[in-house]
């Protein structure tokens, strides 16, 4: 399993991005287990993006973003970024 971020977990931003994801998935009726997969990632990494402990990848916000139908840009500007 991931660890946290030593540096950047509970990051005011991190943690706003979190909560966005964790909205829309729950909007979605999406569990964390069923975006992880899609996403491709391990159900407790999901849990930890959400809880704003990891900094994660373009990559995987990209992935994240296309499995929850927006964008990026979509993503980051709900959550005031």
């Amino acid at each position: 399993m991931a660890r946290p971020s030593p540096t950047h977990s509970g990051s005011i931003d991190l943690v706003a991005l979190g909560a966005t994801i964790r909205d829309i998935r729950r909007d979605l009726n999406l569990s964390q287990e069923a975006l992880a997969n899609e996403v491709g990632i391990d159900r407790s990494y999901m849990g930890g993006i959400e809880r704003g402990e990891h900094n994660l990848a373009m990559i995987n916000l990209i992935k994240i973003a296309k499995a929850l139908k927006h964008s990026v840009a979509d993503l980051l500007k709900k959550a005031n970024l």
